[in-house]
């Protein structure tokens, strides 16, 4: 990315503070993360982390249709995307939760990671999202993905959950 376009995002996301300019510096200068509030500009949909890689790992088979941003917590083990705020839509399933109007969100600055939180795809600085339709059909391959994969992973472990060697 260009430096332009860093300032770009960064604009765009620090847009979502109640004071950009604070957003700012705590990014440069302070513990490098912020809450910024979710349902205005965007809204955040966290999945388990190996759901949401491999979901991710789907979206990019579709050179034409570039992901949106999209977060990971290493620690607690989830991915975030961004997409559009819809007040509407009821997201289900094992795991999944909405971040949306009256929650906030963790952020790290666009341009490095942040203690636990990392950008596997940093904002572009023109408000590109997730397009909910897209990323609703990549979930539900990589759960079926996955599913097929759990009795493979149980076949390997023996008596109590541990593995044979």
């Amino acid at each position: 990315m260009s430096n332009v376009m860093w300032q770009q995002a960064v604009e765009w996301l620090a847009a979502a503070a109640i004071d950009p300019q604070e957003c700012k510096r705590e990014w440069d200068h302070g513990t490098g993360t912020v809450l910024l509030e979710a349902g205005r500009f965007w809204d955040v949909l966290t999945v388990p982390d190996r759901l949401g890689l491999l979901a991710l790992d789907i979206m990019w088979r579709n050179p034409l249709d570039v992901p949106g941003p999209t977060l990971v917590d290493c620690a607690a083990g989830r991915v975030g995307f961004f997409l559009p705020p819809d007040p509407v839509s009821e997201w289900v399933g094992c795991g999944v939760r909405h971040v949306g109007r009256g929650s906030w969100v963790a952020v790290p600055p666009p341009y490095r990671p942040a203690g636990r939180l990392e950008w596997l795809v940093p904002p572009d600085g023109a408000g590109t999202l997730h397009t909910p339709g897209t990323l609703e059909a990549a979930l539900r391959e990589a759960t079926g993905t996955l599913a097929v994969l759990a009795p493979v992973s149980a076949e390997q472990a023996g008596p109590e959950g541990r593995e044979w060697r």
